[in-house]
């Protein structure tokens, strides 16, 4: 009973194995065959690859090569089967003709509609068959050229559309040929060589269709892994931003309510009206600084450490730490000088902090990036705002793969768009790197006093 139970559950599963193999050859060979599908041309990004040298008027039309080869070679199978009908006699010559057009129209279909083509040609190949057994005397070169033409239409149709049609098309193709070969009474010795001809051809087709597909999936992939990455690291970014951002406006708003709190008991008979509006600026200062610390809670929950190597408590660094900034950079190994231009002022701290790390960024970059590099650092107090120049020169050794590379830029990119500024990064002509950018600053302000 068992083994009766085990041989009917092998039954039914190869009955599902087959009747799957059958629905796909119904759904890759029968539905929509004709559809139209047309090959697109390639990339420009391929072409300028490929070919830089070409000018861009003629690298514009070099997109459209794979479809001139495939109209060329349809021309070419067209004039070699066409010159075969000379001297056979007006039936056989207008036979000869149709059959020069329909074996030849088989590889410009599949620029198109290339399943269709398939169809296209076997049924060429199938009519040159069966006329070749009435014209025997003429129809060798026509079969042989049905043949060939027949085989790089199937490789064709495998390249543009998927791997599997390869073992489709070549058991639909051997099929009718054993069929035709037995009913026109031959042997099947010619055609089991020619059947493995084909197979490895189309199999190397195949090979290649899929490896393309790979390689399009793994740049898919890597695309999308760098637009993650990119993202996750204008985030963290952002974080520390909001980080900074919270201390420099919490000590603001202390201030703010420090100054409300003793405002009232620095003016004798204080009227009432008077130390109402001071406790209210005061709750609100007060209220406003609970929100800050929520909002840089919900920041940071994701990653409760981020900050956990650096003191809460301790001011951020402005420009005026920039000497121990470039004495630290010094002793890293960096060549570096500072200049100095305009009257420098006082700034907004956020003005003042952001620039600091924009210079500790492309510092670190060059580090990183350019050891054994010579770096500038200038610094522009002009009208209207400050700018910052951090420019390296070229390496003299190479460099240690950094996972990171890009990031540091998209950070202070960031940080000048937040202040409404400007920014520039970019390779110098010689070799080296530069970072520009101008932070705008609409109203000085001088030191607070607490």
């Amino acid at each position: 009973m068992n083994e009766t139970t085990q041989t009917q559950g092998t039954l039914r599963s190869e009955a599902r194995i087959a009747h799957g193999a059958l629905h796909r050859l119904r759904q890759d060979l029968f539905v929509d065959a004709f559809a139209f599908r047309p090959m697109p041309p390639l990339e420009d990004a391929k072409i300028s690859r490929w070919v830089p040298w070409l000018p861009e008027r003629i690298r514009h039309w070099a997109r459209w090569l794979p479809h001139f080869i495939v109209g060329f070679f349809a021309v070419c199978v067209f004039l070699a089967t066409f010159s075969m009908s000379y001297g056979i006699g007006p039936v056989r010559g207008v036979l000869s003709v149709g059959f020069s057009v329909l074996v030849s129209a088989a590889p410009a279909l599949t620029l198109f509609r290339p399943v269709g083509a398939f169809w296209l040609s076997l049924s060429g190949f199938v009519m040159v068959q069966g006329a070749t057994t009435a014209f025997s005397s003429y129809g060798g070169g026509y079969r042989d050229a049905a043949f060939t033409t027949h085989l790089a239409v199937m490789t064709l149709v495998v390249l543009r559309t998927r791997p599997r049609l390869a073992v489709e098309m070549w058991l639909v193709t051997f099929g009718v040929g054993a069929v035709l070969t037995a009913l026109g009474g031959g042997g099947m010795g010619d055609l089991v060589p020619v059947a493995f001809f084909f197979g490895v051809v189309l199999v190397s087709a195949a090979a290649v269709r899929a490896w393309r597909e790979e390689r399009r999936h793994v740049v898919e992939t890597q695309t999308v892994t760098a637009e993650e990455r990119s993202r996750r690291t204008l985030l963290e970014e952002r974080a520390l931003i909001a980080r900074e951002l919270h201390d420099v406006v919490a000590h603001h708003m202390s201030v703010i309510a420090i100054q409300a709190e003793a405002a009232p008991y620095r003016v004798e008979n204080t009227p009432p009206e008077l130390a109402t509006s001071f406790a209210t600026i005061r709750e609100n200062a007060v209220a406003a600084l609970a929100e800050l610390r929520r909002i840089l809670g919900v920041v940071r929950s994701e990653d409760p450490d981020a900050f956990a190597d650096s003191d809460p408590e301790a001011p951020q660094p402005t420009l005026a730490s920039l000497d121990s900034l470039l004495d630290s950079v010094r002793s890293a190994g960096l060549t570096v000088e500072a200049v100095i231009t305009g009257s420098p002022r006082p700034l907004p701290q956020g003005v003042e902090l952001s620039a600091y790390r924009i210079v500790q960024e492309a510092l670190s970059n060059a580090l990183r990036h350019a050891p054994g590099a010579d770096a500038r650092v200038e610094i522009s107090y002009v009208l209207g705002g400050i700018g910052l120049r951090i420019v390296n020169g070229v390496p003299s050794r190479l460099a240690k793969p950094s996972p990171g590379a890009g990031h540091g830029v998209l950070g202070m990119r960031e940080r000048v768009q937040m202040l409404g500024g400007e920014m520039t990064a970019d390779h110098t002509k010689e070799g080296g790197f530069e970072v520009a950018a101008f932070i705008p600053v609409a109203n000085t302000v001088g030191e607070n006093t607490a």
